[in-house]
Order: structure tokens, then sequence, then C-alpha cells
């Protein structure tokens, strides 16, 4: 790929209407130049200027038409136009192109700097609600984190996160966004299992939109560093901008901001739990200040219910970032950043201590109101903890589709409570993969569940229960086998299926029958097939 600079917009036609980029970020928080090469220790800046490669022949492949609207653009307009800004084959109006810098706890260990290494920020952009929105380009070359690595990114990992992250938005889940999604014309070298089969793979380039990307990450390289002033630099911009409720940065205020920190990410964990998603990586660099879901690489959903279960080949041995630990792993990362910021607190733990004690007891009340809506229990008790807990059990007997097993169990018509359990357990039997069959016992444990979770309903409105858990429980969510042969027929020129994904998961807790068949259980040949049930960082 080249690397010549970047061309300037020629003139107002050649650009996108409505992309009108600042650099507030840029021009608040100290930074500096530096070559993309450079690849050494930095010391006392946030960022680093850096422009990103040109591709040879930026193509747009596909593009968010909600971000479009909320951000005022017309990117179906101006589709070359578009291929050459979000690329950053051309440099638009007030945007000063960087790159950040932040470490990082990667698998329960320091991994010292990290920073953006494939993740070019190009500004600010307003939306027609005056909120602000980071554009960032992931794959656009070499900065100067990128140690390694090229810098670049393939069609592979770019259809998932674009497809992942909108999924996610439409699930009612906090995440970064996408904005477009564009092939470079490039190829790029992969070893997707780290196993010397190297292979050329479709560059390509995703500009995702966010509130921020700062992450836990960007604090604590500080913290390490012992750069404190740069530490209240980046934490007061934090609260100036994104939470400027909490009023002007100070002690009293600082504690506010990390309860609401810590708040946010319970309710994400609490999130991901709902609908079965599994992050896979969650380093203390790939969490949001935000709370948002942040950086898309081996992630799933889980399908045979397994609180142990991860895609991530790299972590098969261990399970650190598996489906069950993730609520722990949040408070975790939580005690990384408590640490890292410290300093704002003239190094009294008190106060930090004082908000990481209410973790538990707030994440475990969001979860019991989130299974009771899961259930249709509208008047959830404390009782009800014991329904919960034997449900979890009862699910792990056989391999039991997560997503299936909760909308199937809306379909049952709890009027009263007169269902025999051998009938409602004929409801959800499409929950059930065939490399587990049901034996007498797991038939006599689901049943007597049945029976309790009938009783426990059968003074709720059947028709306000039904609501709830489909308002709760997802139809559609992104398998891994649906993401494969999105970027199977990508690889191939045919986007249509990328098209049609994002219609499905546009409405995930509709019916939509025109869509049935991306509501059923994994096809057995996804379970032989690389990418579908282990996945790796590489892209």
């Amino acid at each position: 790929m080249k690397t010549q600079p970047q061309q300037p917009a020629k003139d107002a036609d050649s650009g996108i209407q409505g992309l009108n980029l600042t650099d507030a970020f840029t021009q608040a928080l100290p930074g500096k130049p530096l070559p993309a090469d450079c690849n050494h220790q930095q010391e006392h800046i946030i960022w680093s200027e850096v422009q990103p490669a040109v591709p040879s022949a930026p193509t747009l492949i596909a593009w968010s038409a909600d971000m479009e609207k909320r951000l005022g653009l017309n990117i179906q307009g101006t589709p070359d136009a578009s291929a050459r800004f979000f690329t950053g084959s051309e440099v638009a109006a007030g945007s000063t192109p960087y790159a950040m810098r932040y470490g990082g706890h990667q698998f329960g260990n320091w991994a010292g700097q990290l920073g953006d290494g494939r993740a070019i920020a190009l500004g600010e952009i307003q939306d027609r609600e005056g909120q602000h929105w980071t554009l960032q380009l992931k794959g656009a070359g070499q900065t100067p984190y990128s140690r390694q690595g090229d810098g670049f990114a393939v069609l592979r990992s770019s259809v998932r996160e674009y497809l992942c992250s909108e999924a996610m938005h439409n699930l009612g889940i906090p995440t970064t966004r996408s904005l477009t999604l564009c092939l470079t014309g490039d190829s790029v070298d992969r070893d997707v299992f780290y196993d010397g089969n190297v292979q050329a793979e479709q560059g390509a380039i995703l500009c995702r939109a966010a509130h921020s990307f700062v992450r836990f990450g960007n604090f604590e390289i500080h913290a390490a560093h012992h750069e404190h002033d740069e530490l209240k630099a980046l934490a007061d911009h934090v609260i100036t901008r994104d939470y400027p409720h909490l009023g002007k940065p100070g002690p009293d205020v600082y504690q506010q901001w990390f309860q609401e920190i810590l708040q946010r990410t319970a309710q994400l964990m609490a999130h991901w739990q709902r609908v079965g998603f599994v992050h896979a990586v969650m380093n203390t660099d790939n969490m949001s200040i935000l709370g948002h879901t942040i950086d898309y690489g081996p992630y799933g959903w889980l399908e045979e219910y397994d609180p142990r279960w991860t895609p991530n080949f790299v972590d098969r041995q261990n399970r650190r970032y598996s489906f069950g630990n993730q609520p722990q792993i949040g408070l975790w990362n939580l005690y990384r950043l408590a640490n890292a910021i410290l300093p704002l607190f003239d190094n009294n733990t008190k106060p930090l201590e004082e908000v990481l004690e209410t973790y538990n007891d707030y994440y475990d009340n969001i979860w019991n109101n989130t299974v009771a809506a899961k259930l249709g229990i509208t008047d959830p008790q404390p009782a009800d903890k014991a329904l919960y807990n034997s449900l979890w059990e009862t699910l792990e007997l056989t391999a039991t589709d997560y997503t299936l097993f909760f909308r199937k169990l809306a379909q049952i018509e709890a009027a009263g409570g007169q269902e025999k359990p051998t009938d409602m357990l004929a409801v959800i039997s499409d929950a059930f993969y065939d490399s587990k069959p049901l034996d007498d016992t797991t038939i006599e444990a689901f049943n007597t569940w049945l029976g309790q979770w009938a009783a426990r309903v059968a003074d709720i409105d059947p028709s306000k229960r039904t609501k709830l858990m489909n308002s709760t429980n997802p139809k559609y969510v992104l398998r891994n086998y649906m993401a494969l042969q999105a970027i199977d027929a990508a690889e191939q020129g045919d986007y249509s299926v990328i098209e049609e994904l994002m219609a499905v998961l546009q409405n995930p807790y509709s019916e939509q029958p025109e869509f049935e068949k991306y509501a059923s259980r994994r096809p057995e040949w996804a379970t032989q097939r690389p990418g579908c049930t282990m996945l790796t960082c590489s892209s």
C-alpha cells in the first residue's frame, strides 16, 4: 500500500455534504506529530498526529443509513468522495488525523504502551441533535503505536465489526457505531490462527464513530509513567465533554465520575449477558470510558448455553473472558482504572474503594431485574433468585440454544398455569441441538423447571408477559455463521448478504417472517468451519 501524503479536498463539490470536522480533542490535550514508523515509547503526550496511508483503489461497499442520517451526511449521493474521505485518501477541512496513546492490562498482565496501532481519528462532527462524534478509520495504516503490526485491516474482520456494532445498537446496547466500509484495493498478509499459514486477504477500512474512543488504558499509561498533569488533563476533558452534568472537575466530581463509569460498566455487562454476547477480549485497553462496547475482535453469541464458552482461540485454555466471567472481569478492570486515577484523589484510596464496593450489589440488582424481564416476570421478588439459578443449571444439562430458548418460552400461553409441562417442553424443543439428545433425567429437569416458571407467571397478564419477554429477548442476533456468510459473499464481490443482515438486525426483536431463516439454530456445518466457533484477534 502506498504511503504518500494525502491530498486535501479539491473543492466543495468533491466533498461530502455535511462533513464539517473539528479537532477539539487535539486542541485541548497535549500531543505532537510523530512518524508512523517510530514505534518507541512516548512520554507526556496523549495523542500523536499521523497521516493515513493512501490506498490504491478506495471503493465504498457499504454504509450505515442510520448514521448517515444522524450525522446529516450524503454518503449515498457521493460514493466516490466518501471512499476517498473515509479511507484517508483526502483530508477533510478541519481535520487533524491522530492516534491515541494508551496502555493496558491484557489477559490480566500489564502490557505497557499500546495505543491506536491501526486506528486513526479524523476529528469530530456534530449530529443533528448537537451531540459530538469522533470519526475514526480502522485499518488505515501504521501509527507510532503499531509495534510490529502493519496497521491495516482485512475485509473479513472489517465486515464483522461493521455488522456487529450496528447490530448491538439496534439491540439497545451502548456501542461504537459503523459509518462506512471501504475496500482499499490492496492485499494484506494475515496468519489467522498464528500457525505459519500466511495468506493474502483483501484490505479494508472501517470508518466508525463514537462519542469518545477513550479507554481505561488511556489513563493507565499516564499513571504508569507518573504523568499526573496529562492524567488530570485527560480526565478533565472527558468529564467536560462527556459527563458535563457532573459539573466542574474536582475531588467530589471525580468520585461521582468514577461512580458513573462503574454503573455504566455494570449496565453494559448485564446487557451482554442478556443477549448472550461474548466480547472475548476484555482487556483494559478495550474498555470504554463511556461504558460502550468497543473493539469487536473475536466476539461471538452464545449458542449452546455454557458459561465457560469463549470464541477467542488464544483464550481457549484459561477462558478468562468467557461468557460467565464477563461481569467480574468488568469489576477487575474497574480496579485497574481506580489505580490509574488515584493521583486525582491525592493517593487517597477511600473514595475509590467506596465506589468499588457498590459494584456487586449494583450489578446483581440489574441482572436480577433483567432475568425477571427475560422470563416475563413483571413483579420480581427476592425469592425469584431460586428460579433463576435453577434455570441456568437446567440449561446446561443439554445443548440449549440461548437465544431460541427464551424466544420460544415467550410462546407458551401460561393462562392460569394449566399447561402440562410436557406440552411446554414441546414448544421450546427447537432450542435443543441434536448433538446432545435429551435423556429422561434432562427431560424431567426441564419439565420441573417449566412447571415452576408457569406457576410463577400464572397471575401475570399473558399479553403483558409476552410483550415484556419479546422486548427483552431478541429473535435475531449476529451469529458467527451469519457473519461468515456475509464475508464469503463479500470476498467474491457480492455485498447483498451484508445489506440483508443489516436489514434483519435493524429490528432484532420483531418477528420479520421474511427473515425466518436467520432465527434458527446454528447449522451443523458451522461447527467445523473456522471463523464460526473459534476466532482470533488477527485481522
